[in-house]
C-alpha cells in the first residue's frame, strides 16, 4: 500500500463516526425538487459540510434551484465532481 493510500485509510478510520453523523444529517434534510421542499436548506447544508473539510464552498443562486460550488487547492490538475442533492418524493409517485 502506498503512503498516500495508507494515509487516506487512516483518515477514514479516524473520522468514520463524524462521517456517519454528517450522512445522517444529509439524509434527514428534505430536498424534494419536484415539490420545492428543502432545496435551499439542503444546498446550505452541503456547502457547510464542504467548508468543514476546508473546501471554499459557496451557494450560487440560479433560475431554478441553487448550485453548490467549491474549490480546493491550487494545483495544475483539475478534478470535477458533479452530483445532485435532491431526492424523489415518497410514494405514491
Amino acid at each position: 500500500m502506498t503512503d498516500r493510500i495508507a494515509a487516506l485509510d487512516q483518515y477514514v478510520e479516524q473520522h468514520v463516526q463524524q462521517s456517519m453523523q454528517e450522512l445522517v444529517r444529509l439524509c434527514n434534510q428534505p430536498s424534494i425538487s419536484s415539490q420545492g421542499l428543502g432545496m435551499q436548506e439542503c444546498a446550505a447544508l452541503v456547502a457547510e459540510l464542504l467548508r468543514s473539510r476546508g473546501i471554499a464552498a459557496q451557494v450560487m443562486e440560479t433560475a431554478g434551484y441553487p448550485v453548490v460550488y467549491g474549490e480546493y487547492g491550487t494545483g495544475e490538475r483539475t478534478l470535477l465532481l458533479y452530483n445532485h442533492y435532491d431526492v424523489q418524493p415518497p410514494e405514491p409517485l
